[in-house]
């Protein structure tokens, strides 16, 4: 979130005290919340999507449509809010995982990765995303795009977080 200062410019405000009850109200109508430091969070502003049932994605069968619930995708998708972020793909080295370039990721950098995760990672300097292998102490990653070779890191790795789910908009 940008700080008081920022909002304030971003709103129009001059003082702290007006940003102050600005962020008050925002509060208020729960579309900021804080965490347990205090810190500002988003909260989703959306409203939840009707689910009308199931589509049969085989042999075509009689559809029907009746309200089965709602759903809000920011609960759906998302079960840490304050260890979640976006990140926009570029590159297709994990397209045989069904991300492609222009898909957003949703990590989660609160979960602990285990092998077979698809991560967020720096390895020696630069950033990528791939599944993590591990075997005893050995660690790599891999592409999910035969194109491209599995990464074994020769300094350091940092792992940013776990990707969680994808989202893919078509138009």
């Amino acid at each position: 979130m940008p700080s008081y200062s920022e909002i304030g410019k971003l709103a129009g405000l001059r003082s702290k005290n007006a940003v102050f009850k600005f962020i008050g109200k925002l509060e208020k109508l729960n579309i900021l919340s804080r965490d347990k430091k205090g810190k500002l969070i988003p909260r989703s502003i959306a409203n939840p999507v009707r689910i009308l049932g199931t589509v049969e994605a085989g042999f075509p069968s009689p559809a029907e449509e009746e309200l089965v619930d709602t759903l809000s995708f920011d609960e759906f998708l998302i079960q840490n809010r304050e260890a979640t972020f976006l990140l926009k793909v570029s590159g297709d080295s994990m397209s045989g995982a069904g991300i492609l370039p222009g898909d957003m990721v949703i990590v989660d950098k609160g979960q602990t990765p285990k092998s077979g995760d698809i991560i967020i990672a720096q390895v020696d300097g630069e950033w990528t995303m791939k599944y993590l292998r591990k075997r005893g102490d050995s660690v790599s990653l891999i592409p999910a795009n035969p194109k491209y070779q599995p990464i074994k890191p020769k300094r350091e790795l940092k792992i940013a977080g776990v990707v969680t789910a994808v989202v893919r908009k078509y138009k």
